[in-house]
This record gives C-alpha cells, structure tokens and sequence, in this order.
C-alpha cells in the first residue's frame, strides 16, 4: 500500500515549497490585488451573462401560404369628426370592404384631447314613434318596422331601418347620398344635427382588422365611400367642408401580438397637414416574424418597415382621395428569434477559464518582475549597472 500512495505522490503535479523559502514582494502584491480585482469583475459579467437570456436570430424563406393577417390600430385624427370618418380595405385579391365597423370603436375628441363620448361604430339607433314605412305611409301601433331603402334596395323585401342601413344601400348601389334631409332614417336620428353638433371636434378611432395575408391597403378618409366602375368614390355630402384636415398620430400600429424587446416604427408617430386636400400614404414591408421564448412561449407575428409620402390632390378626385392610407406588402423572408440560456457547465467552463487565465497571466508578469528587480539589484551590487 506505501509502494501505491508513493507512485501516487510521483504524479503531484503542485509540489509544495517549504514555507521558509517563500519571499514575498511589494510587486508581488499589487499584482495579485490587480488579478483579484480583474477576476471578480469578470466573474460578475460571467455572472449576469448566465442568469440573463439571449437572442439568437436566423433568417430563412416564409413558405407559409394563406392565413390571415392581424392589425391593431390606435389612430387620433384631431381635426376629423367620428360622424365623417370611415375606414376602408382592399387587397390585390380583390377583396374589398368599405365602411368598417366590426371591432372599430371611436372616442369623439375636443380641440384639446378630452374624450367627450366613446362608442362602438355602427351600433344602436334611436326609436322613433311612426317611422316612415317602406310602402309609404306611417308605422301604426300592430305593423312591423320596414324602412324603405328609396330605390337602392336590391329585392322587393329588403328593409332599411336606419340611416347606415340606407347609406349602406345607396353604397352597393355606388349612389353618393347628398342631402340626408330628403332621408326620413337619417331624418329622426338627427344625422345631419349629430354632424353638425360635431363640427370642430376630433376623433380616436381604434381597433383592429383581419385582412388576406397578402399584399393591400386600409384608409381611413373623411366620408362614406363606395365603388363605382375602376374607382373608388367618396360620397361628399352637402354638409362637409370642401377641404379637410387630415393630421393625424399613430399611437400604435402593428401587424400581429407584440414581440418582446421590438419596437414598431409608426408608435408615436405625429404628421401636421400644411398643404392642401391630398393623401398622406404608409408604405409597409411586413417581415413575418416568430419568437421563441426561454420557457417554450411561441408568438407568430411580424415585424415591419415603413416610407412615407404625401400626395396633394391637384391631380383630381379619381386620382387622390383625400385620407390617410396605410400600403401593405409581405417579404418573403421570414425572420425567428429564438431565445436561450447559457448552460450552467458552459458557464462553469468560462467561470474556470477566467480564473485559470488571470491567475497564469499574473504569474507569468510577477516572475517578469521579480526577476528584473532582481538582475538590476545584483549589477548594481557588483557597479556594473548603468
């Protein structure tokens, strides 16, 4: 057993010196204090680097097909009635909607930003005693309400009982309403009283929509517009100005849920109108975009760039209508985040690394030192030096 633990003492790769034989320097000391302070500092970052996650990216082709595309928008038009703004989508699918009000909710803003009213668009009527009935004469007390959709109705038994639902038919018919008075449903709601009641405020419009995921446009325009032959009219009404303030700010845009550490480029965004009628236009690159958190949470989203440009409107009306339009494209390169920790043995490994290395780098500058005070001080024993 002796002749084993003998072999074993050969191997000792750290023989022990006597205590006796150490001589410890002035130099010796500052460095070891210089090494020790250089290694608790990168332990510290070795450290937080550890405990905090990080962001690998990879790019690679979107070979999804269809789907649906998710926005979310807060929109606040200071000088744009919610009575006038309307909101449209179309993409190059063909597919179209005009007048949006599922999911749109709008706060009604004086000159200085109080919300006067917040309602959801599109919602409720008032009830009037003996509306006007589609075949002419007066609702009496045993009938059922049928309004009358003066000319624009598209079978015999179709009813408008409210002034959206007559606007909604002159639209499908591509007429523009021009005098509501001559309108019994916009009539006994008040409709051209609300607007003018109105007159002067702003207005927030904000929600979200569910379009193609393909490329396309929403606007949001002052009016009621409607699609005739290749155009896209508005109908301009007899009680709306002929020029129209469309400043605007994005409080928020974007295209999906919200990525973690991503900023959207149009949050905050603020645009004063200074020129005439004309277009303000977004043109978006939306990047798909997948986020893979730590703890397993996925998020499909996307992420996306923007231009912008302002066209006044002395082209004419069928050329620049005036609003503000947000111009959509996908990219068809698909960006994943994919969020990670440094494992512990990795972390161990540099942890040993650092330690090992600043201890070796010391000893090596100390024994540099030491020998160097030590050739001077024996040439200067013997007068050589100098």
């Amino acid at each position: 057993m002796e002749r084993v633990f003998s072999k074993l003492r050969n191997l000792d790769a750290y023989p022990k010196i006597n205590e006796d034989f150490y001589n410890r320097t002035l130099s010796g000391g500052i460095i070891t204090l210089v090494a020790s302070i250089i290694m608790v500092v990168l332990f510290v970052n070795e450290l937080g680097l550890y405990i905090h996650s990080y962001t690998e990216t990879q790019l690679v082709v979107d070979t999804s097909r269809g789907g649906k595309l998710h926005i979310h928008f807060d929109i606040t038009f200071p000088a744009v009635p919610c009575s006038l703004l309307s909101l449209d989508a179309r993409d190059i699918s063909g597919e179209e909607h005009f007048d949006i009000r599922h999911d749109i909710f709008k706060k009604r803003i004086d000159s200085h930003g109080a919300v006067i009213e917040v309602r959801q668009d599109g919602i409720g009527a008032p009830k009037i005693e003996k509306p006007l009935q589609r075949h002419g004469g007066r609702l009496e007390h045993n009938e059922t309400y049928c309004g009358s959709c003066f000319g624009a109705e598209t079978a015999d038994d179709e009813c408008c009982n409210s002034c959206e639902e007559v606007r909604e038919a002159y639209r499908k018919r591509g007429w523009g309403m021009t005098n509501p008075d001559l309108i019994d449903q916009c009539k006994r709601e008040g409709f051209v009283q609300k607007i003018k009641d109105e007159e002067g405020e702003g207005c927030n419009i904000h929600g979200s929509l569910e379009v193609n995921k393909v490329a396309g446009n929403f606007h949001f325009a002052a009016g009621k517009s409607f699609h005739q032959s290749t155009f896209q009219l508005f109908e301009l009404i007899s009680l709306q100005s002929d020029t129209y303030n469309i400043s605007h700010r994005v409080n928020k845009l974007a295209f999906g849920d919200s990525i973690p550490g991503v900023v959207n480029p149009l949050d905050g965004v603020q645009w004063t109108q200074e020129a005439q009628n004309g277009m303000y236009q977004y043109f978006i690159k939306v990047v798909p975009t997948i986020y893979k958190g730590v703890r397993g949470r996925t998020i499909d989203s996307n992420q996306f760039s923007v231009t912008e440009h302002f066209k006044g409107s002395d082209l004419g009306l069928f050329q620049s209508i005036t609003g503000v339009y947000f111009f959509y494209d996908l990219s068809p390169i698909k960006v994943t985040f994919t969020e990670e920790h440094v494992s512990f043995f990795h972390f161990l490994t540099n942890v040993c690394a650092i330690i090992g290395g600043v201890f070796t780098v010391a000893g090596i500058l100390d024994a540099c030192i030491y020998h160097s005070q030590k050739a001077i001080k024996k040439k200067v024993e013997l007068g050589k030096f100098g």
